[in-house]
């Protein structure tokens, strides 16, 4: 604790000589410079800070500390508060509040080493914002240039974080930036004080950022359970994503695996470890945690439920039993907690009426007296995760209570549980209850409030980030988009990248923001990071829009990408890939890395630490570029090697047939001449697969196919296609007739507010061309329209389709 040798040794004498000698715990004190050098390295529980705190000699050490103050050095001052607070002495003891005060007198003088110390005390003592602070900020603002270790500087951010300004920031980020390359790489705290800074100030400089990311890489052997657990836990507060992070954390907590059945270290390896393992590792971690589960306490069995959620776990034995510990803890939770196991358990399937019973209880009692709006909104969407058949008037009231204070976010959260409610809801087939038609109009009008009241676009697109459903779409989609052209002028390199998001998720089409974000990302390109530059295209590619300036545009992402190639994440480069694809571009440099053994074989390490559902989709990413570049860039010389893939995916693929496909089949063959002149869900080469197949002769008469296709009514009353292969009646036309592709295209193929197709269906109709296909298609919007009718509506629809618009 204190430093004792900045004592004289005689000034001790006069306390109990005999018992100084002899006593244990002041003999460590002797043989120590700092205490927290022979308390840090033990767990928590083996710490002897009580036993040193209830010393009767501590007392007198704290009272001598307080006489000497005023002599102390400087350094030895803030060493001494230091220590002092480690050893969890009272912030508002004597003792404290002198040695603050003693050092804020000699603020002006102390060394920037001194300095960094005495902000990190100040921080333990939740001054964060407190004057004293903003003193140290502007000292750090005056002498930044002359710190010289990233040991100094790093605390000092984490410290002043709440009191920089944008400029004061900046500066402090490209400090660290060159203190980290010149610091011992095996000093891993920096980076992690680093990254824990972009965290508190809710910034991120994204080099910067990738540069901490390799200090981990480096260090990875290094790291124990708790320091990748620090790292892991901000990485997902930033939403910042490493699978080369993923890859080398699931090899370092695999060796730490090997015999660690103590329940607090256990219980970390399965959370950080289980989400991100394999099947046969997480059958491991499930049998030991099933061994453990009785050792855990409260938080713990949080913890490995929370982690057998995110592992989508079907363990039914040890589903029941941490059914059972959280059971027997119930009383020990806080109402936040209580959502977080009420969610888990949901989602992990629980059939335990009893657990569910008093979480439903505990739920309505903490939503009575909650006063914060993100708690009260936390609480009743899970409240609405669990079987109800009678709505609580104390929730309603709560609801409408709370409803005029919610961001935008919270207002669709609770659309999607009035939803829910209403469809739960025993009355709901005779009419909508008022009490639900109030408090959508209630909804309604906070949603419109809300947005009208916004100066910023940061400000709106902060709120709307995840934002979705049809309340969303039918009440303020249309009233977003028209807010953010209003703030067209706000569009910026550092807000690209969030406008390009919402606009590729609402799959919404509005060139005027379009073109705005393609003149600033040519204009800042030198500035965005380059694996934003995926962001910023998909919106083009998904909506298939091209921009005034659309070749300078791409041409300028490209470029910028390309040198970056080997430091992207692999499945992000598959999805760029894709992108550029979807647009028909197609970098050489970049498809021949991502067609190299060597990435690929990486690729596949990567995507197992991926969540099931995003693995499939990275693979089908995949396959599709693959087909792409086959057809489109056959120079590449790349093989198709996704035949065995796609005959998996035909075998599982959904084959049942919508109402409006036969109709669209039985009117083709009556236009036709016979059903078996139009072959339905043919699969072709490279496995599209096309509604409707015909073959036309140069006379633009029917040709009929050998076998029709036959409709199969499964026992759940669902049609079916007997499919048919392009391999197994692909023949030589015969001179002059053509093969027809007539693919009907329903909503999803457009934009939601036009008829512009989308970038897939677009690039589907390319490659069925190149496959020697004339591509006819029906969009849903003609052949639901008014227009079209009846049956003789619809023929003279087909004909003049099939006859007429083909060229």
């Amino acid at each position: 604790m204190l430093r004792l040798r900045l004592f004289p040794g005689r000034s001790l004498r006069p306390f109990h000589r005999q018992a100084v000698l002899q006593d244990p715990v002041l003999e460590h004190l002797k043989a120590c410079s700092s205490e927290e050098q022979f308390q840090i390295e033990r767990p928590e529980m083996l710490r002897t800070l009580n036993l040193i705190q209830n010393h009767p000699q501590f007392l007198t050490l704290r009272v001598l500390a307080e006489n000497k103050i005023s002599l102390m050095e400087d350094c030895a001052l803030v060493d001494t508060l230091y220590n002092v607070l480690r050893l969890k002495v009272e912030h508002h003891d004597t003792l404290v509040q002198q040695l603050v005060t003693e050092a804020w007198n000699r603020l002006e003088r102390l060394p920037m080493g001194t300095l960094s110390k005495f902000a990190v005390c100040l921080s333990d003592m939740f001054l964060q914002h407190s004057p004293l602070m903003g003193h140290i900020t502007q000292i750090v603002s005056q002498r930044l240039d002359t710190i010289q270790h990233a040991k100094v500087l790093t605390p000092l951010m984490v410290s002043i974080y709440a009191l920089v300004s944008p400029q004061l920031r900046d500066s402090i980020i490209k400090r660290a930036d060159t203190l980290l390359d010149q610091m011992d790489p095996f000093r891993f705290n920096n980076p992690r004080r680093v990254v824990q800074f972009f965290k508190n100030s809710r910034y991120i400089h994204k080099p910067l950022l990738d540069k901490c990311n390799q200090l981990f890489l480096q260090n990875i052997d290094h790291l124990d359970t708790d320091a990748i657990g620090i790292i892991m836990g901000l990485y997902h507060t930033l939403q910042y994503s490493s699978s080369y992070f993923k890859v080398a954390v699931k090899q370092r907590l695999m060796e730490l695996m090997d015999g660690k059945t103590d329940p607090d270290v256990f219980t970390k390896l399965f959370s950080y470890l289980g989400p991100i393992a394999g099947q046969g590792v997480r059958e491991e971690l499930e049998r030991t945690a099933l061994l453990l589960a009785d050792e855990l306490n409260s938080q713990q069995a949080l913890v490995v439920l929370e982690a057998m959620e995110d592992m989508q776990c079907r363990n039914l034995q040890l589903i029941n039993k941490m059914e059972s510990v959280l059971y027997k803890n119930l009383e020990t939770y806080r109402p936040l907690e209580i959502t977080r196991i009420t969610q888990a358990l949901v989602l992990l399937h629980c059939q335990n009426p009893d657990i569910l019973s008093r979480l439903k209880t505990k739920l309505l009692h903490h939503l009575q007296s909650s006063v914060y709006p993100f708690e009260v909104t936390v609480l009743i969407r899970v409240l609405s995760m669990l079987p109800s058949r009678r709505l609580d008037e104390g929730v309603v009231s709560r609801v409408n209570a709370v409803l005029p204070q919610c961001s935008l976010n919270n207002l669709n959260t609770y659309s999607i549980v009035v939803a829910k409610w209403i469809r739960n809801d025993p009355s709901y087939r005779i009419n909508t209850p008022s009490r639900y038609v109030q408090l959508l109009q209630t909804l309604n009008r906070c949603g419109r409030e809300r947005l009208k009241h916004f100066q910023r676009l940061d400000g709106v697109l902060e709120e709307l980030k995840f934002m979705s459903g049809e309340w969303f779409e039918e009440m303020l989609l249309e009233k977003s988009i028209v807010t953010m052209q209003k703030m067209i002028d706000q569009i910026s390199w550092t807000n690209v990248q969030e406008l390009a998001i919402y606009l590729t998720r609402t799959n919404y089409l509005c060139t005027a923001l379009l073109d705005r974000i393609a003149s600033v990302t040519v204009e800042n390109i030198d500035k965005i990071h380059y694996s934003d530059a995926y962001i910023t295209l998909l919106p083009y590619a998904i909506l298939n829009y091209d921009p005034p300036m659309v070749e300078e545009f791409f041409d300028a992402c490209i470029q910028h990408i390309t040198p970056y190639i080997g430091s992207f994440d692999p499945h992000l480069l598959v999805l760029m890939a894709h992108a550029l694809a979807m647009a028909d571009y197609f970098p050489e440099e970049m498809i021949r890395e991502i067609f190299s053994v060597d990435f690929l074989a990486k690729l596949d390490a990567h995507l197992e630490t991926f969540p099931e559902s995003q693995n499939l989709y990275i693979r089908l990413r995949l396959m599709q570029l693959n087909r792409a570049v086959c057809l489109e860039c056959p120079e590449f010389h790349v093989p198709w090697f996704h035949e065995r893939y796609c005959q998996q995916l035909q075998k599982r693929a959904n084959s049942s047939i919508s109402p409006i496909q036969q109709q669209i089949h039985k009117i083709l063959g009556e236009v036709l001449g016979g059903i078996n002149c139009a072959k339905a869900a043919v699969v072709t080469p490279y496995y599209y697969t096309v509604d409707f197949e015909l073959v036309l002769d140069r006379h633009l008469h029917p040709l009929p196919y050998s076998e029709p296709t036959r409709l199969q009514i499964s026992g759940g009353g669902k049609g079916h296609w007997q499919s048919g292969s392009a391999e197994k009646e692909r023949t030589e036309l015969p001179p002059g007739a053509r093969r027809i592709g007539l693919d009907f295209l329903d909503s999803r193929s457009f934009c939601r507010n036009t008829r512009h197709m989308k970038g897939e269906a677009t690039m589907k109709k390319r490659h069925l061309e190149i496959l020697g296909y004339h591509v006819l298609q029906i969009p849903h919007y003609e052949w639901n329209s008014m227009e079209l009718s009846t049956d003789d509506a619809w023929k003279e629809y087909l004909k003049e389709k099939i006859f007429t618009e083909l060229p």
